[in-house]
């Protein structure tokens, strides 16, 4: 019982220090102690974690807090992020580490939700109506959690500003390829080795691509009907023109088997 209750006050007590490294990006007491709330809320053994669920492990009568510092209290989520990611280097920063990237769909009826259109959602596992978020995952052998999360506006969005200002989403807000999170990590200096992801990042030669120019190291799933072409046969093109290389082939019975 004394390792637990040992175990639990060192919990308690990291939380807190966390929560002080972005205390300054609320102006007020009340968003500061719901933030706090928040983060305890994500963290307790719950069966089910929504705004009800977490109110009640806070000790509140109901939500209303936690939807107020969402929906109404201005502070920077971009700023505290910053502070989480620079908090997560610093504990779990490892120069082996693999960063994963990943989207979800979030399913949506409507039209006027930022990014909403009919497109594909690997949640659903087929084209539906919803907004497409994507994240970056840093897997350490010390811990894993999201360091960078991003909406994914397709380019209907993007190329129709004014109907980006209703959904409030801001002008400064354009089409991004999905490996802008990788190149901020990296500016960042978030230590690691390795980027995957799933065939649907790697089935895109663009994105491949991309990888390939900022000098990471990738593995990718893919199919196997995909042709990758790697710097070395670009090097040697008279070597390999009508044959695949070695890692040609090997990279699509990876693809052929996940």
């Amino acid at each position: 019982m004394g390792g637990d209750l040992a175990e639990v006050s060192s919990w308690a007590g990291e939380l807190s220090a966390l929560q002080g490294r972005f205390l300054h990006r609320f102006s007020r007491s009340e968003p500061r102690e719901s933030a706090l709330a928040c983060m305890r809320g994500l963290i307790a053994p719950l069966e089910r974690k929504n705004g009800w669920t977490s109110a009640e492990e806070a000790g509140h009568a109901g939500p209303d807090r936690s939807h107020r510092l969402l929906n109404r209290i201005e502070w920077d989520a971009d700023k505290v992020l910053d502070d989480v990611r620079a908090y997560v280097a610093e504990h779990l920063g490892d120069p082996g580490a693999v960063l994963i990237v990943d989207d979800t769909g979030f399913l949506n009826k409507g039209t006027g939700s930022a990014g909403v259109q009919r497109q594909h959602s690997g949640t659903a596992g087929r084209t539906e109506n919803c907004q497409v978020g994507v994240f970056l995952a840093y897997a350490a052998p010390l811990g894993r959690t999201l360091i960078d999360r991003r909406l994914y506006p397709p380019a209907s969005w993007t190329d129709d500003r004014e109907r980006c200002r209703r959904a409030g989403v801001d002008d400064a807000v354009g089409f991004a390829t999905k490996v802008a999170m990788v190149r901020r990590a990296i500016a960042d200096k978030i230590p690691f080795r390795w980027v995957t992801a799933d065939a649907g990042y790697g089935y895109s030669k663009g994105w491949r691509s991309e990888l390939e120019q900022a000098n990471v190291f990738h593995v990718m799933a893919t199919t196997r009907h995909d042709t990758v072409v790697t710097r070395w046969a670009i090097d040697h093109p008279h070597t390999t023109r009508n044959r695949p290389t070695v890692i040609q082939k090997t990279v699509a019975v990876l693809g052929g088997v996940l």
